[in-house]
């Protein structure tokens, strides 16, 4: 990614909570300008522009519903007027939707391709064209979830929709590949955005049942956007970053209950000491 003599900037979707601000931050601590959008939540909205800030750094918010058709292109415009040039695009912006065949309406299934889908692809498509005209070796990193990869009851569509970006994603990085944009996606998983961070929190609910024992934070998520942005990753294009602690490994559900069992290739039972030479087994 080429900065010269610029200050690097970043636009990241969905950047008022949870993984989106996680992202922010860590960009705006790396010396990145930074553009967030946010649905409802304005006061966590303004509190990231506070906390960007407090780096340095300038930090433009917009209300934005990008689950519709028209909104995801102008707010990356805006976006890029204000910042002035744009380095990196993260689509973050998304909503969990749980949905059962016996019920699904339309109406849900356009808000989650709307919001989930077409929205990154739109706003995608702004960003490399300003990329392109400007001559910007620029990142845009799609943020899918490992639901695409692993599927559960009731997750049709926000299941299928985060699969299809992984899938457009690769093909857009083919595309891109020649004017120097690389485009990825990271895939989180059992990321705790909700609670007080403290170890105690990491470590609750179904924790025991990662690999790693552990959620992950929303910071996680962004320090692997900023690497993924970086020059040490400047040969990796159309790939997806699993930010899981190995939940999807085990290719079981999880269940926090003792009675489950561990479900991650460990041995029920102790495994016996090998016999020595000479000894009966």
């Amino acid at each position: 990614m080429e900065s010269g003599i610029f200050t690097k900037c970043a636009f990241v979707t969905g950047g008022s909570r949870g993984i989106g601000k996680g992202i922010a931050l860590v960009l705006a601590e790396q010396g990145y300008d930074i553009a967030i959008t946010y649905a409802t939540a304005v006061d966590e909205a303004m509190d990231t522009k506070t906390s960007v800030e407090a780096f340095g750094r300038r930090c433009f918010v917009y209300q934005a519903n990008l689950e519709k058709a028209d909104v995801p292109e102008a707010v990356t415009k805006q976006a890029i007027a204000d910042l002035r040039r744009l380095d990196v695009l993260v689509n973050n912006a998304g909503q969990t939707k749980h949905n059962s065949l016996f019920t699904t309406e339309v109406d849900l299934m356009d808000f989650v391709n709307g919001l989930d889908f077409r929205a990154p692809i739109l706003c995608a498509k702004q960003a490399a064209l300003h990329m392109r005209e400007n001559g910007i070796r620029g990142s845009i990193i799609n943020i899918t979830s490992t639901r695409a990869f692993r599927s559960y009851p009731e997750d049709a569509l926000y299941g299928a929709a985060k699969a299809g970006l992984t899938r457009a994603t690769e093909s857009m990085a083919t595309e891109l590949a020649p004017h120097g944009i690389r485009m990825n996606c990271v895939a989180p998983g059992a990321t705790r955005v909700r609670g007080d961070g403290s170890d105690e929190d990491l470590h609750s609910g179904f924790a025991p049942k990662i690999p790693l024992g552990r959620y992950g934070t929303p910071r996680e998520n962004g320090y692997a956007v900023a690497w993924l942005c970086s020059e040490q990753a400047g040969y990796i294009t159309g790939t997806t970053l699993k930010i899981d602690g190995g939940l999807i490994l085990p290719g079981m559900p999880e269940d926090a209950s003792p009675e489950a069992g561990y479900g991650w290739g460990r041995m029920k039972y102790p495994r016996q000491p090998a016999a020595k030479p000479n000894q009966e087994p």
